[in-house]
């Protein structure tokens, strides 16, 4: 058994490990999942300056993605409709509808020059084999912006989930540049449907956004939805205020959908029912506010990592740093080649070095010679001679020699040096080279495409306790025994909403606080008190029961309040033994008089007992205090309103037994 659950362990730790790295959880490098990164390097192949059909680029990413087509298609949507890195042309779906995009064939794609600028940098770029080892893939691109957090992203793997909401491009280049700089910087969401935003819980994405629609309550009897929340469609919203009007939580006549580019739904409201009084049912009961929880887990040195937002432009303001310095590095080796290649070309063509070679017989001879040329001029050269720079130069052409430019030839070398004297700056100023590749950056991007379209507010979440109208009758039937809103027969107790819980405590003592409902079973014993269960309510109503013990028939008074309670639970007031409610009231103060059966012996045959008498327990679990020994001939209670009257009045019980009467 052992040797299968370490079976089931390795194979379930490999699956979990593949899950998180290979399917679900972005890299925090580039911000890709692997079939993003695998669509991205495929267009980069594909890359001509035109566009291609999105069936043909699914097709070339198989090469490299092992999980079939839907897959890619689907990843390849979703990035294109974030407009970030690739330019769609034809029906890429709407989400603020929800409709899907066209079939592969019939709508095309191609990169945008910002995904060069951003992410190819190929000769630090690790590649590895693909998954048949007949292609070579990225490992990661060298991306210089924290993708992640621009676009977003959400993904379930095995035992977390990630969830990263989008940021605005430009806001992120402005956090990164204020990094660099050293300044302290925030950032929160922006939403292609635009909307508001209640970011005081984001705590740096490790929390949760409260997010609104927009709406245009300019008409007394109109609203219009003209921005949608984050992640609801115009049709989940229009279904969430049919849902609200059905259960008479809204009162609207007509609902009407004109949303196409932009959001646009109207919502007419009823006769005698205006904006102003809709508002906030819209917010508490419909998809016009969300609660958005975000949990922002990436691959860090291969492992899942919790990182909040401002630390992943932290990483890659460090990051772009390294970047640009190993770019720099590439190119300032690529212009000494340059500038070698140039000076060696200028001295085998000025000093007739290539005549030296003219009657040599053998390669060797011929390499010798032209190594032996360059001898004086050694203190000329950017680094020694080498086999390949010989064979470069003896593979140039008669007509080239004849046509050389010595003037042309001195001037690509000033333009090679003033290049690597650049270089060099800019590796000695790293830190200014990175805030101005990033202001080059910002400056190639569409001010108006990214734009912020989401406005930061400040609002609680909209309780919908709080707002919600009681206007719903409850109903209790005695015969029948059940209490709820949706009842035809019974009689009309109070005025609730679906959001209230109730108290009620019946005539036998039992007592249970129950959530509003349509219909609900709680026996025929019948109703003495009922209202809300909110405490500030409870602790204002002193509970006074008379019980005998059956077996003495002693009578015990309690006086008791009820704060504390359990959903649902079915509480008793009696204590433990056998006991039996003789009266219950709820007067604030009341006289007891106790008249006793004669020929019994009784010298005194009527006291009273006042109330005020008695102390108000906190909880009605207790024994009670003794007040009446001798056998009862009557028992009654009189509510005291002043001292020169009295009266009887409220529900009172009575058991009926030994000529109780009221």
């Amino acid at each position: 058994m052992s040797h299968v659950s370490k079976i089931f362990d390795e194979n379930f730790i490999e699956y979990a490990s593949y899950v998180i790295r290979d399917r679900a959880i972005p890299d925090l490098l580039d911000g890709f999942k692997p079939v993003q990164r695998r669509i991205i390097h495929t267009l980069l192949e594909m890359d001509d300056g035109r566009y291609h059909k999105v069936a043909n680029v699914v097709g070339a990413t198989m090469k490299y993605h092992p999980h079939g087509d839907a897959s890619i298609y689907e990843a390849l949507v979703n990035l294109t409709n974030c407009n970030l890195f690739i330019e769609g042309q034809g029906n890429f779906g709407n989400f603020l509808t929800g409709d899907g995009a066209a079939a592969g064939r019939y709508i095309e794609c191609r990169l945008l020059p910002l995904a060069k600028k951003v992410l190819y940098s190929p000769e630090i770029t690790e590649y590895i084999d693909s998954y048949d080892g007949r292609n070579r893939e990225p490992v990661v691109f060298p991306a210089k912006l924290p993708v992640v957090v621009v676009q977003g992203t959400s993904g379930i793997a095995v035992g977390m989930k990630t969830d990263i909401l989008p940021h605005n491009l430009l806001e992120v280049i402005d956090a990164q540049e204020a990094i660099l700089r050293g300044e302290e910087i925030a950032l929160y969401p922006d939403f292609p449907g635009g909307g508001i935003v209640d970011v005081s819980a984001y705590d740096d994405g490790c929390g949760f956004v409260s997010v609104r629609a927009r709406l245009d309550v300019s008409d007394p009897k109109k609203i219009i939805i003209t921005e949608l929340p984050y992640g609801v469609t115009s049709e989940q919203m229009i279904d969430s205020i049919e849902d609200a009007a059905k259960k008479g939580k809204l009162h609207i006549a007509s609902i009407n959908d004109f949303t196409a580019d932009t959001a646009n739904i109207e919502i007419n409201l009823q006769r005698n029912t205006y904006t102003k009084d809709m508002v906030d049912a819209l917010y508490a009961y419909t998809k016009c506010e969300n609660k958005i929880s975000v949990n922002p887990i990436v691959i860090v040195d291969d492992l899942p990592k919790v990182m909040p937002i401002t630390e992943m432009v932290r990483f890659h303001a460090r990051h772009l740093i390294d970047t640009l310095t190993q770019e720099l590095h590439i190119e300032r080796g690529h212009l000494v080649d340059k500038l070698h290649a140039r000076t060696l070309e200028r001295i085998f063509i000025e000093e007739r070095i290539y005549k030296r070679i003219e009657n040599k017989n053998t390669q060797e001879a011929v390499n010798k010679a032209v190594i032996t040329g360059f001898k004086p001029f050694a203190a000329e050269l950017v680094r020694e001679l080498d086999d390949d720079d010989v064979e470069r130069l003896l593979k140039i052409p008669i007509r080239r020699i004849s046509l050389f430019d010595i003037e042309k030839n001195r001037s690509d070398i000033e333009e090679i040096n003033a290049a690597i004297a650049a270089c060099d700056e800019h590796l000695a100023h790293i830190v200014e080279y990175a805030l101005s590749y990033l202001e080059d950056l910002k400056a190639s991007i569409d001010q108006d495409l990214w734009k912020r379209k989401t406005e930061i507010g400040s609002f609680g979440i909209t309780d919908a306790k709080q707002i919600a109208v009681r206007n719903l009758e409850l109903r209790y039937d005695e015969s029948t025994g059940y209490i709820g809103t949706n009842m035809k027969t019974g009689e009309p107790l109070i005025k609730v909403s679906s959001y209230d819980k109730i108290f009620y405590m019946k005539k036998d003592g039992s007592y249970r606080v129950i959530n509003v409902s349509d219909k609900e079973f709680i026996g025929t014993e019948g109703i003495f008190y009922i209202n809300y269960a909110e405490k500030e309510l409870l602790q204002n109503v002193v509970f006074t029961m008379i019980f005998r013990e059956k077996e003495s028939k002693f009578y015990f008074i309690n006086r008791f309040l009820i704060t504390s309670f359990i959903t649902g639970k079915l509480y008793s007031i009696l204590p433990q033994g056998n006991y039996k409610l003789v009266k219950l009231a709820i007067f604030p103060n009341a006289v007891i008089t106790a008249k006793y059966k004669p020929g019994c012996g009784y010298r005194v045959m009527e006291e009273t007992f006042r109330f005020a008498d008695f102390p108000v327990r906190k909880t009605p679990q207790t024994n009670g205090i003794k007040i009446i020994t001798k056998q009862l001939a009557s028992l009654t209670l009189r509510q005291i309103k002043d001292s020169a009257t009295s009266e009887e009045a409220e529900p009172t019980l009575f058991d009926g037994e030994e000529g109780d009467k009221k």
